[in-house]
């Protein structure tokens, strides 16, 4: 069991997969767990209570976009980010790096940190690796990460090279700043390297070196084929300390959440339950469903038969077409909070096949029932909510 601001411990394992309990100052978290993403501090169209009844137990919030409005100063003075928004459980923060690399036209990379325009009015801020976490002190999530570098797929050796050691040095400064602090919040280092194994050894061995509370693994969903990212997820899942937490940042559909799992991840965020929602799909069990279409204008079923959730005990697809069609504003709501649930009550599968150990078959069932479909203008895979 791992000690400090968080306690991390692994109950039970099948496989390379593993059942565990994160225990942070703001309650428990059951892994495998996935994260609502409420990038500027709310989860898109659902309030507190939803993400509670639906069994949510860690969000994550995004300190690019914190930083920019409202301010960390501003969040710190309400009483920091639980009581700003409203969400008595865990919460994490990510480093900002991913929104550097997302928004390259917009961005300055130096040894010194990142300068950065706000899209929406033009604002110039900068980020530091001792400025990325004092931004994370400020708003107070339980979880917080350093400042990172990421690069996309098909960057060269030499860029990922580089990007890599930049992050390492960054982590040194981030430790340090954390360090700094009042030891309340765990910080979690970034494991790096792009597509090389080679590289990936060496940010697990340098990242795990430093004395981190729990590890991210960064750099992946960024354009590499998928057999890639499972191969380099459980490449760095089996290297980094079994006593520690570890987080595949922005992965994704349901199909890698299962195929993660299996490689020993214990930790997932991913915006498109809430993003896929207001472009009018849905996850259910036998695959996507894109309620907006007209063969749904008079179907009288659930958005899946299987579901508990408000919106598939209550509603029928036709009506929930209706609401979208025609812009009414809880059809962002219902279908939003469907797929969210429909996200947890997938890791709570998991984990309940992770118990018996029974994942295998788990498995075996889930693909022969889900339907992958590749949509990109719907399935853009990401961390921030646009």
């Amino acid at each position: 069991m791992s000690a400090g601001p968080v306690r991390f411990e692994v109950l039970a394992t099948d496989g390379a997969a593993r059942c565990g309990r994160l225990t942070t100052p703001h309650g428990a978290v059951d892994t495998p767990a996935f994260m609502p993403v409420g990038t500027r501090g709310s989860v898109r169209a659902l309030g507190p209570d939803d993400l509670e009844r639906a069994g949510a137990q860690l969000l994550l919030a995004n300190t690019y976009h914190l930083l920019a409005r409202p301010g960390p100063e501003v969040v710190r003075a309400l009483g920091g980010l639980h009581a700003f928004m409203g969400w008595p459980g865990p919460l994490l923060t990510d480093s900002g790096g991913f929104q550097v690399f997302s928004l390259a036209a917009r961005r300055t990379v130096s040894e010194d940190g990142v300068e950065f325009s706000d899209p929406l009015d033009g604002t110039r801020h900068a980020l530091s690796p001792e400025r990325a976490v004092e931004v994370q002190q400020a708003l107070g999530a339980d979880i917080i990460h350093p400042l990172d570098e990421c690069v996309p797929y098909g960057a060269s050796r030499a860029e990922a090279e580089r990007a890599l050691a930049r992050t390492l040095r960054w982590a040194r400064r981030g430790l340090a700043q954390h360090r700094r602090g009042d030891g309340r919040q765990a910080l979690f280092g970034i494991v790096q390297g792009g597509a090389w194994e080679d590289l990936r050894a060496r940010a697990v061995d340098e990242t795990v070196a430093l004395g981190f509370d729990g590890y991210a693994i960064g750099g992946l969903a960024v354009g590499e084929p998928k057999p890639l990212m499972y191969d380099l997820a459980a490449f760095v899942a089996d290297r980094l300390p079994a006593d520690r937490p570890r987080y595949l940042m922005g992965v994704g559909k349901p199909e890698d959440l299962v195929e993660a799992v299996a490689r020993g991840v214990d930790l997932f965020d991913c915006v498109l339950p809430t993003r896929n929602a207001r472009n009018g799909q849905c996850f259910t069990w036998d695959g996507p469903v894109v309620v907006k279409h007209a063969e749904h204008a008079r179907d009288p079923r659930p958005l899946d038969p299987d579901c508990a959730c408000y919106a598939c005990r209550r509603f029928s697809r036709a009506y929930l077409r209706h609401l979208f069609v025609a812009r009414e504003l809880l059809a962002y709501r219902l279908l939003s909070l469907h797929n969210v649930h429909f996200f947890l009550a997938l890791m709570a599968a998991l984990r309940a096949a992770i118990r018996a150990r029974a994942l295998a078959a788990f498995t075996a069932r889930f693909f022969a029932r889900y339907r992958v479909i590749s949509d990109v203008s719907l399935e853009e895979n990401s961390r921030t909510e646009v």
